[in-house]
């Protein structure tokens, strides 16, 4: 599975210029290195502009739904769309989308944990379910930036079968460092290959700090980006899962009666 990590900067609050630049940005993707999947960043249609989503976005994400389809179709690919804000009677949510190449909608994951420090909790509402997909034949799964805090979570979905975590973001520069470790132990600790897209770039309050990354289950780094606008483009084996979840058994080994609470 080749897989190109479009890391972009993004328009605060701008939807249709930001699908204008990701458009351009998955063609040149697929031109240059004809990927089987392409990953966005977190809420990169409008960045964190929380306070106007109401005015800024469609009901139900439609628009991005549409565009996100035919991006997929359009290059036969499998489109691993960031996340973006999906507005419903409920609130609005951070929900991560994925298409296959025939343009139908695998995934719909909205973001579990609500981080405060970026006032998430005042405007958006957390999601309810797993981020599992299947992505041909590979058992997948979407996180979405602050769920890669939460061990359990992840490990939860390893369990349940995961190969290959997605995890797309908006990730502070102050805290590359924590980045790079979470996604590492994260890896390292699911025997699962990670796939991590950040945006790059500035909004009013903060600097994002890229370096999006592909983690081989054994902890090694594939490919890594720095903190500049970049195309990232790495091929991942599945059956490095298997292999290694053989070599050391952690999975077999787990006593979960002594780890609730």
């Amino acid at each position: 599975m080749k897989i190109a990590i479009i890391q972009m900067d993004i328009v605060f609050g701008d939807p249709r210029e930001n699908m204008k630049n990701a458009a351009a940005l998955i063609a040149r993707a697929v031109e240059e290195s004809a990927p089987d999947v392409v990953m966005l960043p977190e809420l990169w249609t409008t960045g964190y502009d929380l306070e106007r989503l109401d005015e800024i976005t469609e009901f139900g994400a439609e628009d991005v739904r549409a565009f996100v389809k035919q991006q997929a179709v359009k290059h036969g690919i499998h489109l691993v769309a960031g996340s973006v804000a999906n507005r419903s009677e409920a609130g609005v949510a951070n929900t991560m989308l994925v298409y296959d190449k025939t343009g139908e909608e695998i995934c719909s994951y909205s973001k579990a944990h609500l981080f405060r420090l970026m006032n998430e909790e005042k405007y958006l509402i957390a999601g309810e379910s797993s981020g599992h997909f299947s992505m041909d034949g590979v058992a997948c799964a979407g996180m979405i930036c602050y769920d890669i805090r939460f061990p359990e979570w992840m490990r939860k979905h390893a369990v349940e079968g995961t190969e290959v975590f997605f995890v797309v973001a908006e990730w502070p520069a102050p805290r590359t460092d924590h980045w790079r470790a979470l996604l590492q132990s994260r890896a390292i600790e699911n025997q699962a290959f990670v796939v991590a897209c950040n945006r790059v770039g500035s909004d009013p309050a903060n600097t994002f700090g890229g370096h999006s990354m592909v983690i081989s289950p054994w902890g090694e780094i594939l490919a890594e980006a720095d903190e500049d606008a970049a195309i990232l483009i790495a091929t991942i084996d599945r059956k490095q899962v298997n292999e290694i979840r053989n070599k050391i058994t952690v999975f077999e080994d787990r006593r979960p009666s002594l780890y609730t609470k």
